[in-house]
């Protein structure tokens, strides 16, 4: 499942807030030593983080005007969110300084803009399905990351030769947290792991070690120990067929594509600023936070 990570908006609705009213030399706040206006909180809340919140109202506007997320949407995903966090959930919105209806707002921006850097990344229906079997199983393996492919292909051959994979693991894999327990992960279910390892992972039997694989990461070698079903109501094809379709997408993102294609989007909207100071923010390129994989 998809995670949503949290982000401190407080700051921009202050902003929006402070840049509203007739008169913004109104008195905001009174004390025995003086008292401090709007145009003073305004000049603050700028110099502070002006620069980030008028960043998130463009980019959110931005979207808005290319794609479209309703209010169920945001909903539903703020449901999952609670699902997550469980009875922390109050908790865990005042220590990140968020109101409900902030944590929406940039829950309707993430999903934004998920739907920009998917759009035009095609998915068939043979995997979605295939995907959607997987959903019932857990596979418990093992596996040695080394950086090259010969180095890998070394280590297949010792382990067909009949050499202990625990200690091969140990003295050979990069992946530090597996190798000091022989290489296992443990048991892991779909899109817990990167693609690559994933789909060679759910095509092999038990007691099988695959040829290297190549990820992202290097050139993997997995020993699958245990496939067992899950047995859980994980509801229908149909039920699910929403966040498979949605899943499937976010792995198939390029993370380089993804950002040029926000950047693309900021630079076609011809953003004008008019605070004196906040010209400049979009000089550094957009960097769109990435759906987490896994």
């Amino acid at each position: 499942m998809r995670k949503v990570i949290i982000a401190t908006t407080l700051s921009l609705s202050l902003f929006g807030l402070a840049a509203c009213g007739s008169d913004n030399s109104d008195t905001v706040a009174e004390t025995n030593a003086g008292n401090v206006t709007k145009d003073e909180l305004y000049d603050e809340l700028v110099a502070s983080n002006g620069g980030e919140a008028l960043k998130k109202l463009i980019t959110l506007k931005v979207l808005e005007d290319k794609y479209d997320v309703s209010d169920k949407d945001v909903d539903k995903e703020l449901e999952t969110v609670k699902e997550q966090v469980g009875e922390e959930f109050e908790q865990v919105l005042a220590m990140q300084g968020l109101t409900e209806d902030e944590l929406k707002t940039d829950i309707k921006t993430s999903l934004l803009q998920e739907q920009a850097i998917t759009d035009g990344i095609e998915i068939d229906e043979d995997e979605m399905k295939e995907h959607y079997e997987r959903m019932d199983k857990e596979i418990d393996a093992r596996h040695i990351l080394v950086e090259d492919e010969e180095t890998a292909k070394d280590i297949k051959k010792k382990l067909d030769d009949g050499e202990d994979f625990e200690k091969l693991a140990k003295k050979h894999s990069t992946d530090e947290g597996s190798a000091e327990e022989g290489g296992n992960i443990g048991f892991f279910s779909v899109g817990a792991m990167v693609p690559e390892f994933e789909d060679k992972a759910f095509s092999m039997k038990e007691g099988e070690i695959s040829e290297p694989v190549q990820s992202d990461f290097g050139f993997h070698i997995i020993e699958v120990l245990e496939i067992k079903d899950l047995d859980g109501d994980i509801g229908s094809y149909e039920d699910n067929e929403d966040q498979i379709r949605r899943t499937i997408a976010e792995r198939k993102v390029d993370q380089q594509e993804a950002v040029e294609k926000i950047n693309k989007l900021l630079e076609d909207a011809d953003i004008d600023i008019k605070i004196e100071g906040l010209e400049d923010i979009f000089d550094e390129p957009e960097q769109p936070a990435m759906p987490e994989m896994g």
